[in-house]
């Protein structure tokens, strides 16, 4: 019991503070929507890093999935069924197929090549956004919506006005998440993804197909980049076209950053560390929180090139 606990330490650490968090939040003075924030963009960068620190390539264009599968519950509720968890599905489905259809146009490009063309990609899901007007409210953002309360025939799942089981709620979707993309990464096809990241040269000669391994990891972490926007339009009971803007996916990338790519719980911990600074800076500096996100990120990179959780091995190991 004592070499389980051991060895699973920084699990049972991040797994104790998340259900916890909501009570922890408004100990230290927050509130239990900034903890919703932390878990719901942790996911998202989680999905992001998925791809980009545990496969090797770097994507500035997951925004769009983020963006879709907010768009896709949110239409979904407004105009078609006024159904949580349908709207839900809706989001992930939306973001799965564009990835699926997407990836193969995509796959043979390395480095910045693809990079750029995820953006290209990502802003034609922008513009669409923003010139439907009639149907996404352009600029305006998609309104007239909101989540509901789920009957599930035996219980009742009240998540209107309730914040803490909203929080809960999409805790628990992260944890599936999190789980499935553990266990992918633990599996064979997991560490093939390893070994493209740290010579795909090699792993080509070995006889496999890198592009296929490639589009899988893309699907599998724009997917849960869906999931990710589509709780993240329910929490807030909104969603406008910036989530869809390649600005925010160089969010996503800085938190994969703060928090450390090479660790599977990092991009949580960036998360975590952005999100925090963000709503306390704007509220001491105002308009000038980026400004000072922007120097811890700096410094991050120039002292700290693991990010948070590297440096934290690192010093534990010594």
């Amino acid at each position: 019991m004592q070499a389980f606990v051991k060895q699973n330490a920084l699990n049972i650490v991040i797994w104790a503070l998340l259900l916890t968090m909501p009570f922890l939040m408004n100990a230290v003075g927050g509130y239990t929507q900034l903890g919703t924030q932390v878990v719901v963009l942790g996911l998202a960068a989680m999905a992001l890093n998925f791809l980009l620190g545990h496969t090797g390539v770097l994507s500035f264009g997951h925004a769009a999935y983020f963006g879709l599968g907010a768009y896709g519950v949110g239409l979904t509720i407004r105009y078609f069924e006024q159904s949580t968890l349908l709207g839900l599905l809706a989001g992930v489905v939306l973001g799965a197929v564009a990835a699926a259809v997407i990836g193969p146009l995509i796959v043979r490009r390395r480095g910045v090549y693809f990079a750029m063309v995820t953006i290209a990609f990502g802003q034609v899901f922008y513009f669409i956004a923003v010139r439907w007007n009639k149907v996404t409210g352009g600029d305006d953002g998609l309104t007239n919506w909101a989540r509901h309360d789920i009957n599930l025939g035996f219980t009742k799942i009240t998540l209107v006005n309730e914040p803490i089981h909203f929080y809960y709620f999409a805790l628990f979707f992260f944890a599936v998440a999190v789980a499935i993309m553990a266990a992918i990464l633990r599996s064979p096809f997991g560490r093939v993804l390893l070994a493209i990241r740290e010579n795909e040269r090699r792993t080509r000669f070995l006889g496999i197909n890198v592009n296929f391994h490639i589009w899988a990891s893309w699907l599998i972490s724009c997917t849960f980049m869906a999931l990710a926007g589509a709780l993240f339009a329910l929490q807030n009971n909104f969603v406008d076209p910036h989530s869809l803007y390649w600005t925010q996916s160089g969010i996503f990338v800085i938190m994969c950053v703060l928090g450390g790519m090479r660790s599977f719980w990092g991009p949580l911990v960036g998360a975590a560390i952005y999100v925090v600074l963000q709503d306390y800076l704007s509220s001491v500096v105002s308009d000038y929180w980026q400004f000072f996100v922007g120097l811890v990120f700096v410094a991050v990179v120039l002292f700290f090139p693991r990010g948070f959780m590297g440096a934290l091995r690192r010093r534990t190991a010594e």
